[in-house]
């Protein structure tokens, strides 16, 4: 030992030994030489920072300080992956930190806690935990749906990215990209999705802000037309021509959208429709409200002419729980697209010469038009349509039952008169019942 060195070995109550140089800090050469003992040593440098040496020869960087009165000891590293210099630098940014006011062991926890979050918490992650969450309390068709988007448009593009990471133009490029291709309905369901998954972030402490949250305002306006409904005068060819749809695609296909012409429900209630749910002999329909976009129960009186297509149908579906089944699981329904697709197949195509684009939800808009012209009670088309009022003390006067009678004459008159267009007559007159008064 160096004549100008004095050294003590102080044995501490916990059985560690402190090697302290009253005279001189550390220098690397005493570290390279210092050899490990049976318990813990600690070399002391200057204010605060020691290294202690294990038992197996391991030697970590240590600072010791205060905050608010409190002893503690902060990690600076393995030396000599972070040398005696670099644990100097260190050891001075932590006091920085300090004069600041701010715990620099708290701060590293909370970077070392907001890594593990940027690593392992993904969008697609949070999205499937959130979806998880909430499909309990939605029908098995909308949650279909809603992880449908995510998956088609949104996983994609921001899936693997962590969410912390996210940041509002990442979010608004996603449903640009959407709007390219016309969708705008779909833009929109999808910017909600996302805001709902990052609001579920900031809900369990994954994030702390929703890069969603002020993205209002930025998708192009939707027209407010219905969605391409099937004018009028188009109505006796296509009622033709789906006549012998069975003739090019499945006879299925083709009772389901006569029925949905019919009864003009939503295509999701009537893809859903469950045998149980029809009695033939009151002639109606009783959809229950798990199925109904308003969660309340919704009865369909049933004409004539849909209960000769429900005939049909028995053959073919009805030794399964569903009465419009998926040609490929049996379990599940019939897709929107099915539909969808054996009416552009029929032309209604939007590019076909002569013939309108038409969707399976747009004759719900076709029959409002109709029998408003016609002259039938505008409540009770309301009924039929399952709209719901907005008004709380009108919503339970207009009762699900209520202009049942009214809603019978109607949905048979209905019946008549596509029967007549189909045929090429237009004589139909409504039933005094139903006529405005």
């Amino acid at each position: 030992m160096a004549a100008d060195e004095k050294w003590c070995y102080i044995w501490c109550s916990l059985g560690s030994i402190f090697i302290c140089s009253t005279t001189m800090a550390l220098v690397d050469a005493q570290i390279r030489q210092a050899k490990p003992q049976d318990k813990d040593v600690w070399l002391t440098d200057e204010k605060g920072l020691r290294l202690l040496i294990k038992p197996n020869g391991s030697k970590y960087w240590r600072l010791k300080y205060r905050f608010l009165g409190k002893q503690k000891t902060l990690a600076l590293g393995v030396y000599p992956t972070i040398t005696l210099k670099e644990a100097r630098e260190a050891a001075g940014d932590a006091r920085r930190k300090l004069a600041g006011g701010v715990d620099p062991g708290q701060l590293k926890k909370r970077e070392k806690q907001q890594r593990l979050l940027d690593s392992d918490y993904t969008f697609a992650v949070l999205a499937w935990e959130w979806h998880q969450q909430q499909r309990g309390t939605w029908t098995a068709d909308h949650a279909a749906r809603v992880w449908g988007r995510l998956k088609d448009d949104v996983l994609p593009a921001l899936g693997e990215n962590p969410i912390i990471t996210i940041q509002p133009q990442d979010i608004i490029a996603v449903v640009r990209k959407i709007e390219q291709r016309g969708a705008l309905d779909v833009a929109s369901r999808v910017l909600q999705d996302i805001r709902r998954v990052c609001r579920y972030a900031v809900q369990t402490g994954r994030l702390t802000y929703n890069p969603a949250m002020d993205l209002t305002g930025v998708l192009k306006a939707r027209p407010s037309s219905h969605r391409d409904s099937l004018p009028k005068e188009e109505l006796p060819d296509f009622l033709r021509a789906l006549t012998v749809y069975h003739q090019r695609g499945r006879l299925l296909t083709q009772l389901a959208i006569q029925l949905l012409v019919l009864t003009f429900v939503r295509s999701g209630e009537l893809r859903g429709a469950r045998w149980e749910e029809f009695d033939l002999d009151e002639r109606l329909w009783r959809i229950p409200g798990a199925r109904m976009k308003m969660k309340t129960e919704h009865l369909v009186p049933l004409s004539l002419q849909s209960v000769a297509v429900i005939a049909q149908l028995q053959p073919i579906t009805g030794q399964y729980d569903l009465v419009f089944p998926s040609e490929r699981n049996r379990q599940e329904p019939m897709s929107d697209n099915t539909m969808r697709r054996a009416v552009f197949k029929m032309g209604y195509d939007g590019n076909t010469l002569g013939k309108s684009k038409a969707v399976p939800h747009g004759f719900r808009a076709t029959a409002s038009s109709i029998l408003n012209e016609t002259g039938f009670n505008p409540d009770a088309i309301e009924r039929q349509l399952a709209h719901m009022e907005r008004s709380g003390v009108r919503a339970a006067y207009t009762h699900h039952a209520r202009y049942l009678d009214e809603r019978r004459e109607m949905m048979q008159w209905w019946g008549n008169y596509l029967d007549q267009l189909r045929e090429g007559r237009s004589n139909v007159i409504p039933g005094k019942f139903g006529i405005r008064g």
